[in-house]
């Protein structure tokens, strides 16, 4: 991969690493918000529930991509990045460019989606 271009995914990763350590860390805090509100009756509590399960699950999903952008970095670190993680082929450049964090090759993700792979 030429060295520009992969500066430039690099870039657009780290930038993806802020975004995604500061919706985490503002997720954190609004489910702990949410634990402080006084509730009054059932269908307070029931919100107040809702919010935090909704929370967090965002959390969870931010955490998760968080996690592929780090390991991306990761991979460009050890000059490992823009293979598949499995098979070790390269991946489309398209794909990188659409997706980043992308760990596997299209035949691979197809593979991880089915249950094949892990």
């Amino acid at each position: 991969m030429e060295k520009k271009r992969l500066e430039m995914l690099r870039r657009r990763l780290q930038q993806k690493q802020v975004e995604l350590t500061r919706m985490v860390t503002r997720t954190e805090q609004d489910g702990r918000l949410a634990d402080e509100e006084a509730t009054q009756d059932i269908a307070d509590k029931a919100i107040n529930s809702y919010t935090k399960e909704f929370l967090f699950h965002q959390s969870n999903a931010d955490r998760h991509m968080l996690q592929m952008v780090n390991e991306a970095l990761q991979r460009i670190h050890d000059g490992s990045y823009g293979q598949c993680v499995t098979c070790g082929s390269e991946l489309n450049h398209k794909r990188i460019e659409a997706v980043p964090w992308a760990r596997y090759c299209i035949e691979c993700q197809e593979k991880v989606e089915q249950g094949v792979l892990r």
